[in-house]
C-alpha cells in the first residue's frame, strides 16, 4: 500500500486559504498565552453580551429538553420569526418555505456558492471585500471578478462601475453593505440602479446583510424590498452581529424556494440542522425586544469618532469616515516610506510582534495599502492599541 498516496489532500482544498480574520485572532492569541500584553483590533465581534432575555430564551430551552434534532434547514417556528422580523425592518414578503437558516451568516453564503456556481461561472465582488467571498467562489469552481472601487469616494459602489464586467458567464453578483472592511453604505438609490441592472442581465444578487442594522446615518434598507426582487435576489443573514450572537452559530438566507431547496439538500449532508437550543434563543432575537440594539449603535458611533479622529492625528494616515458596521480602515502606506515593511501584511505582522496591536491587513480584503482596526471593543483598549499604533508608524515611516 502507498501511505503517501493516502495523505494526498484534494485539489478543491488548495484554491482556498486559511482565513485571514481567524488567523490574526489565533496570533494574537498565542502571544497571549505567552504573556504578551496584546491588544486586539482584529476580531470582527461584539463586545457586549449577548441580551439577558435571549440568554433566558436558551436556559428554557434546556429546561424543557429541546435538545433534540430539528428538520436540517431550521424549525418552522424559526424560519417564521425570521420572515417576520424581515418584513417589520425592511417591508418584504418572505414565506418560512423561502427562508434557510443556517450555522452562521458564512455557511448561507457557502451554501449559496456551492449550491449555485459551476466551474467557470463569474462572480463579481467589489473590492475591498470581505475574506470568505473570494474563497468560497473558488472552492465552487468559479471565476472571482473584482471590481475596484474608489477609496477617495469612500469605496462606494455605484452601478456604473459594475456594468462593465457583466458578461454572458457571470452568474452573481455580491454585495455587503455596510462593508466589511470599509464601513461604506449603498445609497438605497444606488442599490436600486444595481438591481435594475443585474436583474436585467438575468444575474442573481446576494445581499449580504450581516452589518444591515449598524448604520450611522441612513435608515437600513434590504434591496430584497424593492419590487420584484424576490425572484433574483438572494439575503443572506446573521444574528452574530445585531444581536452580539457570534458564537450561538445562526444565521439565515432568503431566496426563491428552488434555491432554498438547493441549499437545503447540501446542508442536509454537512451539518444537518443548526444547534437547537440555539434556535430557541434566535426565536426570542427575531421575537423579543429589539432595546439592544440602538444601544450597541449608539456605543458604535461613540468608538468611531473617536477611532477617525485619532487616526487622522497619526501624519500621513488617511481614513474615510465608514457609514456603518463597526471597523476603520485606514490607508496606512504613508509606513512604506522608511523602507522596514512593504505591504499591509508585514506592516500587520510587524505591528503584533513589536507593538503587539492586532490588526487584519488589507491584502485579505484585495488591497495593499490598508488595514482593518476593530472597534467593537472597550474605550481603554481603543485608547491603548491608537496610541502605540501611532508611534509604531512614527518609528517605521
Amino acid at each position: 500500500m502507498n501511505v503517501q498516496a493516502t495523505l494526498e489532500i484534494s485539489e478543491r482544498i488548495s484554491t482556498i486559504s486559511v482565513s485571514s480574520t481567524m488567523k490574526v485572532a489565533a496570533d494574537a492569541d498565542r502571544l497571549r498565552r505567552e504573556g504578551v500584553d496584546v491588544v486586539d483590533f482584529g476580531a470582527g465581534e461584539p463586545d457586549f453580551p449577548t441580551p439577558d432575555n435571549i440568554k433566558q430564551a436558551a436556559i428554557a430551552a434546556l429546561a424543557a429538553n429541546f435538545t433534540k434534532y430539528t428538520p436540517a434547514g431550521g424549525t418552522q417556528e424559526l424560519k417564521q420569526a425570521i420572515v417576520e422580523r424581515h418584513k417589520l425592518d425592511f417591508g418584504t414578503d418572505y414565506s418560512a418555505a423561502e427562508c434557510l437558516v443556517t450555522v452562521g451568516g458564512k455557511h448561507a453564503i457557502f451554501n449559496l456558492t456551492q449550491a449555485l456556481i459551476d466551474p467557470g461561472d463569474e462572480v463579481i465582488i467589489p473590492v475591498p471585500y470581505w475574506v470568505t467571498y473570494k474563497d468560497v467562489v473558488s472552492y465552487a469552481g468559479g471565476l472571482c471578478v473584482f471590481v475596484d472601487t474608489d477609496e477617495a469616494n469612500g469605496f462606494e459602489l455605484t452601478a456604473a462601475m459594475l456594468e462593465p464586467h457583466l458578461t454572458g458567464k457571470t452568474k452573481l453578483v455580491i454585495i455587503n453593505s455596510p462593508n466589511n472592511p470599509s464601513g461604506s453604505v449603498l445609497s438605497r438609490e444606488e442599490f436600486l440602479r444595481i438591481h435594475e441592472l443585474t436583474s436585467s442581465r438575468g444575474v442573481l444578487l446576494m445581499t449580504d446583510e450581516c452589518y444591515c442594522q449598524f448604520l450611522y446615518d441612513d435608515k437600513p434598507f434590504s434591496i430584497a424590498s424593492a419590487p420584484g426582487a424576490k425572484e433574483d435576489v438572494v439575503v443572506a443573514g446573521s444574528l452574530s452581529k445585531t444581536y452580539a450572537m457570534t458564537g450561538w452559530r445562526i444565521g439565515f438566507a432568503l431566496a426563491p424556494a428552488p434555491i432554498v431547496n438547493a441549499m437545503n439538500k447540501l446542508q442536509s449532508h454537512s451539518t444537518s440542522n443548526p444547534t437547537s437550543i440555539a434556535q430557541k434563543a434566535a426565536v426570542e432575537a427575531m421575537r423579543g425586544s429589539q432595546a439592544s440594539v440602538p444601544v450597541m449603535l449608539a456605543e458604535y458611533r461613540r468608538r468611531r469618532d473617536f477611532v477617525i479622529d485619532r487616526l487622522r492625528q497619526i501624519p500621513g494616515v488617511s481614513i474615510r469616515v465608514p457609514k456603518g458596521a463597526f471597523y476603520a480602515y485606514p490607508n496606512i502606506s504613508v509606513a512604506y516610506r522608511g523602507g522596514q515593511v512593504k505591504n499591509s501584511m508585514e506592516f500587520s505582522q510587524k505591528l503584533l510582534n513589536e507593538a503587539h496591536v492586532a490588526v487584519v491587513p488589507g491584502e485579505a480584503f484585495g488591497t495593499n495599502d490598508h488595514i482593518r482596526i476593530s472597534y467593537a471593543t472597550s474605550m481603554h483598549e481603543l485608547e491603548r492599541g491608537l496610541d502605540r499604533l501611532h508611534r509604531f508608524i512614527e518609528k517605521v515611516s
